[in-house]
């Protein structure tokens, strides 16, 4: 489960936009870690406080875990459980590696949708403190999940393409 993204279809086209998700992540800890010193800076220098500060520092952080899920995807370094599938043989690992790309895959769809029919309530809010709209805040998370979809329909691609033919024999 560790191809890279050479090795996939439309793996190029992914990397980049993968890279994009990234640098925009890097982009969003470099604000948050300079909205968190602002705050404390603010609250025992100035004695006074910032809220502001804390809603978009929130939303840089769970914001950049998001873009970072389907660069990991696309890496292959990704959370991946392979204890069992490296004791089985090739066709075996090949097997468990589309199921558990099946799974993400459906996922991701569910999550998409799931966010789409939120996204579709939540435009109509704003956050508490800066008065962005909701659907701005929740975005990241449905972009992410789509990129994730697309990235994991590549993985498949790949998996399909590089399959053995039939079973492996060892050599005696």
């Amino acid at each position: 489960m560790t191809a890279p993204a050479a090795d996939i279809p439309a793996g190029r086209p992914l990397a980049a936009v993968a890279t994009l998700c990234r640098n925009v992540a890097v982009l969003l800890l470099a604000l948050m870690s300079v909205l968190i010193i602002v705050q404390i800076v603010g609250r025992n220098v100035f004695a006074t406080g910032t809220p502001w500060a804390d809603e978009l520092a929130r939303f840089c952080g769970v914001s950049l875990v998001f873009l970072c899920i389907p660069v990991l995807a696309l890496r292959g370094q990704h959370v991946a459980v392979d204890m069992v599938p490296m004791m089985l043989p090739p066709a075996g690992r090949r097997a468990f590696a589309i199921v558990g790309e099946l799974m993400v895959l459906s996922f991701a769809c569910i999550m998409v949708w799931a966010l789409y029919a939120f996204l579709e309530r939540a435009w109509k809010f704003a956050t508490p403190t800066l008065g962005i709209p909701n659907w701005v805040l929740y975005a990241p998370a449905a972009i992410a999940f789509g990129l994730l979809a697309l990235v994991t329909v590549a993985r498949l691609a790949g998996l399909m393409r590089n399959a053995p033919a039939g079973r492996e024999e060892k050599p005696s």
